[in-house]
């Protein structure tokens, strides 16, 4: 896989998980750490920084900036992850649920170190 196709890769699923924002808030609202303000508001506002990021490794102007933003929002969502996995457990969801959510913890790397891949100049 080139750099270009990953990197359009890369902005596409970065811009559909954004969309998914605005489609099913919801979804994402049950995963917010309680100790959160302003749920739904976050859930539109990391959708947007999502799409943004996304479409910005496009451009080689925006490349490295959007790169750079997409792991720092990677970063932060990180504790909604945390939460699933919490909230998971503590309804006594099936063992392989709780497993997956455990392996997407380690995805989240996985997409940083894509991040930063596909926005480093390459072309």
């Amino acid at each position: 896989m080139g750099p270009s196709f990953s990197r359009a890769l890369a902005g596409l699923v970065f811009v559909v998980a954004g969309l998914l924002h605005f489609l099913a808030p919801g979804a994402y609202e049950r995963i917010m750490p309680p100790y959160l303000p302003f749920h739904r508001e976050l859930v539109y506002l990391s959708g947007a920084c999502e799409v943004l990021g996304g479409l910005g490794l496009f451009p080689k102007r925006t490349r490295s900036a959007a790169g750079i933003s997409l792991i720092l929002l990677l970063i932060t969502v990180l504790p909604a992850n945390v939460q699933m996995l919490l909230d998971a457990r503590a309804a006594g969801k099936s063992s392989g649920w709780v497993r997956l959510l455990w392996l997407r913890l380690p995805l989240q790397l996985v997409l940083v170190a894509w991040a930063w891949k596909v926005s480093r100049p390459h072309d």
